[in-house]
């Protein structure tokens, strides 16, 4: 007998389904499935509402919680490694503070910017230093700074308003090439987050801090470096956040923007970030962002109370959890 050669349409008969399952686990993905719902969200409330598709309410929805989505990427990164900040808010509230107060002594309008930036950094590694070094639970460390944050704001200004910023300070009212400056700052913040996380070392060491930490330790990867990392990571975007926050308006009030932290937390939660740790992605927590604006932005068209939104905040991270939890207990049995 002689052997006979199988055919040719064999060897391709692989290729499809290979695209097939890819294709798949993108659109099934945290980040696919928040995509589609933005899309969607937005095609039926334009369908029903003719100002809902206005460019200058689809650009809101974009710009509005820019500066959200720059902390919440700091925010995945620090989830991922296994630790948490509830100090953000009170961070914002400080640094928008200092920024403000910079301008208006005198100094130039890029040593206002940069300055914030550089303390949200080592305000980030004084708190990785606690919980690194000193193994006490993030959550503690950064409740105990956002007290003294929040506590020192109060006491030194006393809720005073900063006015009379000169013009060029105003960074987040600028546009570059027709698109709003939050946007920017938005996209490359993602952009260069998602890329450090997937192929810089340290990113990888951050997942598998965050996945294991024993196991990440065995294999030789200094846990205590990388917690640190994270933290100041969190707290370098928390000080662009705070910059675009104390930018945006032509006044900046001396107190703690209300429920700034949860919204974050939402975002990166929400985006597929595992509250666990070890797992997620900063795409997924900007796409979440831009999601929950829209979600605000589709209440007030059909008359719905935006308080209604914390709701569906509670709502999301606790259906968010309860999947990711799901999903690591089918992990384990397998």
């Amino acid at each position: 007998m002689t052997a006979t050669p199988l055919p040719k349409i064999a060897a391709n008969s692989t290729a499809a389904p290979t695209w097939t399952r890819r294709l798949r686990s993108i659109i099934f993905s945290q980040e696919g499935i928040l995509a589609i719902g933005i899309i969607l969200l937005l095609v039926v409330m334009s369908l029903g509402f003719e100002r809902f598709r206005a460019p200058r309410n689809l650009l809101d929805i974009f710009q509005a919680n820019a500066y959200i989505a720059v902390a919440a990427v700091g925010m995945s990164i620090l989830i991922i490694s296994g630790n948490i900040d509830i100090s953000v808010g009170s961070l914002v509230g400080v640094l928008a503070i200092l920024s403000g107060t910079m301008v208006t002594s005198g100094f130039p309008a890029w040593v206002s910017w940069i300055v914030p930036i550089i303390v949200g950094g080592i305000v980030g590694a004084v708190n990785g230093f606690f919980v690194a070094y000193l193994r006490i639970p993030s959550i503690v460390v950064t409740l105990g700074m956002s007290s003294i944050l929040k506590g020192s704001l109060i006491i030194v200004l006393g809720g005073t308003t900063i006015y009379n910023m000169p013009t060029d300070f105003f960074l987040a009212q600028q546009a570059w090439l027709g698109i709003p400056s939050p946007i920017w700052f938005m996209i490359i913040a993602t952009v260069v987050g998602a890329l450090w996380m997937r192929y810089s070392a340290t990113g990888r060491a951050i997942y598998a801090v965050g996945g294991n930490a024993e196991a990440a330790r065995l294999s030789g990867i200094n846990s205590q470096r990388t917690t640190m990392t994270a933290f100041i990571i969190n707290g370098v975007m928390v000080g662009i956040c705070s910059v675009m926050y104390a930018t945006q308006f032509n006044s900046i009030q001396a107190s703690v923007p209300p429920g700034l932290e949860l919204q974050v937390i939402t975002s990166a939660v929400v985006g597929g970030v595992s509250i666990l740790g070890g797992t997620g992605t900063v795409i997924g927590s900007t796409l979440a962002t831009i999601l929950l604006r829209a979600i605000l932005s589709s209440m007030v068209f059909l008359s719905v109370s935006p308080y209604w939104l914390k709701s569906v905040q509670g709502v999301l991270i606790l259906v968010t959890v309860l999947v990711d939890i799901l999903r690591r207990r089918r992990v384990n049995r397998q």
